[in-house]
């Protein structure tokens, strides 16, 4: 990580305002989803990608069931289950 020198203080609900150039670099749009992580005593923010549920693949996801899977990750289950060679 490296320390941009940029400090922000939290409202009364808990809010930060992520600076417009970061947002730019990054490619974070209004509305966009942010993915919230904490790492060891470290809270790290991050645009949310979807990403397959089992392997966290993401390439060629399709949506099942309201949760994402790789099609790699149906080939598998299907050969597992004995549909395919």
């Amino acid at each position: 990580m490296r320390n941009t020198g940029i400090i922000r203080n939290l409202d009364n609900l808990g809010r930060i305002v992520i600076p417009k150039e970061m947002r730019r670099v990054l490619g974070i749009e209004e509305k966009d989803p942010i993915e919230i992580l904490i790492q060891d005593e470290t809270i790290v923010l991050r645009k949310y990608e979807p990403a397959d549920i089992f392997n966290g693949d993401k390439d060629n996801l399709i949506d099942y069931c309201g949760k994402k899977v790789s099609k790699a990750s149906v080939m598998e289950m299907a050969k597992i289950a004995g549909i395919i060679d």
